[in-house]
């Protein structure tokens, strides 16, 4: 087995069309990684260093509040992600931008069966179509804009026909701290829809279609 050991400094800055991002300069320590344990469809989760990341983990209680899907490109490793805009993000610099190094990856359970070599393609295909879009910071269900469980959820959604966690309402999660109630204030002011359909990270996270394949 082949393993590569990342050793990284990242220097980001993201800024979004909603919300501003400006990610501080974020040192990896040395994380060892089996790429040959990877697979095409893989989802990546982190605690993101987004200004919205606390709100996101009081809200679904959760400490997860950014995720990906990994896919093998050019002989590379890439994780499809929606930030400012959507893109498609070499897996070392996405492990850097997330709060020290730590991430969980999962793979569905009957994936050998699923995520066939057309079911795959299908997926990069629908991915594909989300790149370059801006950030949805208001979480709608469109595919005009976009956040990151929403782009797991629909590119899984179009390219397998699997569905991954169950949508709820913006009503159906905790909104009753003050940073979830100062955001929610910036994004929509005092008309809150609050029956708009939400997925949430934790919500794939949770979804008994998936198993941990890798948490360090």
């Amino acid at each position: 087995m082949k393993k590569i050991v990342l050793s990284a400094l990242i220097f980001c800055a993201l800024s979004s069309a909603v919300f501003a991002i400006d990610y501080p300069v974020t040192q990896l320590n040395v994380v060892s990684i089996n790429y040959d344990d990877l697979q095409d469809g893989d989802i990546i989760f982190q605690s993101s260093n987004s200004p919205l990341s606390i709100a996101i983990q009081l809200a679904t209680k959760s400490k997860y509040s950014h995720c990906g899907i990994i896919f093998k490109e050019k002989g590379a490793w890439y994780v499809y992600e929606a930030v400012q805009p959507v893109r498609s993000t070499p897996l070392e610099q996405w492990i850097a931008d997330g709060q020290g190094g730590k991430f969980v990856i999962k793979r569905l359970t009957n994936a050998k069966q699923a995520l066939t070599t057309s079911a795959i393609s299908k997926m990069k295909q629908a991915g594909k179509q989300f790149i370059g879009k801006d950030y949805d910071g208001t979480f709608e269900w469109s595919d005009d804009r976009i956040y990151c469980s929403e782009l797991v959820w629909k590119i899984y959604k179009k390219g397998a026909g699997i569905e991954l966690g169950q949508l709820k309402k913006l009503k159906d999660f905790d909104l009753s701290s003050q940073e979830v109630k100062a955001k929610l204030k910036e994004h929509y002011g005092n008309n809150i829809p609050l029956n708009e359909p939400v997925i949430s990270p934790v919500a794939i996270f949770d979804s008994p279609l998936l198993v941990t394949v890798k948490a360090n």
